[in-house]
């Protein structure tokens, strides 16, 4: 553990907040091409790009009802697909980068671009499974047999129906994997990525405010240990975050140059 903390000060000192932007993308591809647990934690940011709002962006749903404006426009969510994003993290994985992906997103989209499902983490769900209460079997809606128009959603909240589709495995009560406010996150999942992130040499924050927790401690926690910590987030993040490298550019313009540079400095070893 002194070793990584040691690692971590060393490449501290090598970076400044006035740096320029070709400089940091240099440095974070040094970084993530050197990392033996590369953590990659992502939020509604990363899912821009696919027509999807976020929530405390210049334009999110959060920004705008705080000004007394409506919602943003967004395209029905079952139509939406993977963005350049999802699959320059999927390719992170390919390059055997990857240790694990946790994300705050409920829309499917990493799981979607190919991540395999042993490396995601979805803190708050995903809208295209359900979960058995009793023997925690992860199904989809249609494996379930689960009629939204007739049944509803699903949530943990709604009330049971009778007659509706029960757990094919064991027969227990299936809900949607969403975890709306006021649930609890699953303590399996929860765990897993405090793990990871506690293991990690470089904790990759795209597209999140940092705002919920517990998520929101999950940067810090592998900041702790060792971690050094990339943020690349327009919007702000909470004042006492320290992050070792900052990015405040759009994801599509900063990624895929970082990407680019990790798969040169692969290639040169």
């Amino acid at each position: 553990m002194r070793k990584r903390q040691n690692e971590k000060i060393y490449f501290s000192q090598n970076y400044n907040p006035h740096m320029d932007l070709e400089k940091r993308i240099d440095l974070a591809a040094k970084w993530i091409s050197e990392s033996q647990n590369l953590v990659v934690f992502t939020g509604a940011g990363v899912s821009t790009d696919s027509g999807l709002p976020d929530y405390r962006g210049p334009d999110g749903v959060w920004t705008r009802r705080d000004r007394g404006l409506p919602p943003p426009k967004s395209p029905p969510w079952d139509q939406v697909k993977p963005n350049q994003g999802h699959y320059l993290i999927l390719e992170l994985h390919n390059l055997g980068k990857l240790d694990f992906l946790i994300s705050q997103n409920v829309d499917g989209l990493h799981a979607k671009s190919g991540i395999p499902i042993d490396k995601l983490a979805e803190l708050h769900g995903n809208m295209y499974f359900m979960n058995c209460l009793e023997c925690n079997q992860k199904m989809t809606f249609e494996e379930v047999g689960w009629d939204k128009k007739r049944w509803g959603n699903g949530y943990l909240t709604n009330k049971v129906i009778k007659g509706q589709p029960k757990c094919p495995k064991c027969g227990g009560r299936v809900v949607s994997s969403i975890v709306n406010f006021g649930d609890s996150l699953p303590i399996d999942v929860l765990e897993e990525s405090f793990r990871r992130s506690e293991k990690s040499d470089v904790f990759f924050v795209i597209g999140s405010s940092l705002v919920v927790s517990p998520a929101a401690l999950m940067p810090s926690n592998a900041q702790q240990n060792g971690s050094k910590l990339i943020v690349l987030n327009q919007g702000d993040i909470p004042i006492h975050f320290k992050p070792d490298l900052r990015f405040h550019e759009e994801i599509s313009d900063v990624l895929p140059q970082i990407i680019d540079k990790v798969k040169e400095l692969m290639e040169s070893l």
